[in-house]
């Protein structure tokens, strides 16, 4: 797998994110998948609980910006890490860590764990 794969697969979530379709986001994670949300302090483990995050998450109309990417892949496995600004209407943005873990079941990659956290020095 190519870093420009996992590039695209990050862009693929962006723009679902910009669809504010929260099924459409949600369709992105394995069901098993972890996510640990960036404006929410609960922990999510299913399909339902990251469709709910994702209602709330998608009012704000975010767009992410990458400011720094590390890509590591391996045979079924990819890890994409670093730093985004999501922009948050009103003019509000949060820069973020993150981590996305990503999978290929069967023919499809799948979001498996993503993790982000807002930047401790704002």
């Amino acid at each position: 797998m190519a870093s420009e794969l996992v590039l695209t697969l990050f862009e693929q979530w962006n723009q679902a994110l910009q669809s504010g379709d929260p099924k459409r986001v949600t369709e992105l994670y394995a069901h098993d998948a972890v996510l640990l949300p960036t404006i929410s302090d609960l922990v999510r483990h299913n399909p339902q609980e990251f469709e709910d995050y994702f209602i709330l998450f998608l009012k704000n109309e975010p767009k992410a910006h990458l400011v720094e990417s590390n890509v590591r892949t391996y045979t079924n496995i990819a890890i994409h890490s670093g730093i985004y600004h999501i922009q948050l209407n009103q003019n509000r943005q949060v820069q973020a860590r993150f981590t996305f873990v990503y999978q290929k079941i069967k023919t499809q990659w799948l979001i498996v764990e993503h993790h982000s956290s807002q930047m401790p020095e704002q």
